[in-house]
């Protein structure tokens, strides 16, 4: 039987006409935005769709032919798993692995649930930590929180980007002189 299920490639990422990124679709959604002539195939990804009278490269990037308006949130929304990828799933105190996540400054204490108050932790400091905040314990957070910013965040979200998407995300490295 088959493989069906989704691969780490599974996206495609949906260009404006302008080349301007707007969302992550998937492939299926992708091949269909190109067969019906809205979108055409920027960069192919792994593999060929086959139907029963033709083959198509399965696309890794797709540009639409017309330009499309579309408001932009100015902030990125809070979710636990957005907070775990915004700190490579290592706790803030001690680095370990996270599994939970804390707010910096108690909830039970006036604290509020945004990108600057909350962090990733692992069980042990969460539960050490307990209603306190880090001074009270001599503690210090490694990076202080605060809110992703750049286009990649705004398109993907907490999703890892496909490396064939760095040239339009702005994901490459700066070279080191």
């Amino acid at each position: 039987m088959p493989d069906i299920r989704p691969t780490v490639g599974s996206g495609a990422l949906v260009l404006n006409a302008t080349y301007e990124p707007l969302c992550v679709v998937s492939v299926r959604r992708a091949a269909i935005l190109v067969l019906s002539a809205k979108a055409v195939c920027v960069a192919d990804g792994e593999g060929i769709l086959h139907s029963a009278r033709s083959a198509l490269p399965v696309p890794s990037v797709v540009r639409l032919t017309r330009f499309v308006r579309v408001p932009y949130r100015t902030h990125v929304g809070l979710s636990r798993r957005a907070i775990f990828a915004r700190d490579g799933w290592r706790c803030a105190y001690c680095r370990g692995p996270a599994e939970t996540i804390d707010h910096v400054f108690p909830r039970s204490r006036g604290g509020r649930h945004a990108w600057e108050n909350v962090v990733a932790a692992c069980a042990r400091c969460n539960h050490t930590k307990g209603d306190k905040t880090p001074a009270e314990l001599g503690w210090r957070l490694h990076s202080p929180p605060a809110a992703p910013k750049g286009m990649a965040w705004r398109v993907l979200g907490h999703r890892a980007p496909d490396p064939r998407w760095a040239d339009w995300l702005d994901l490459r490295e700066p070279e080191a002189a």
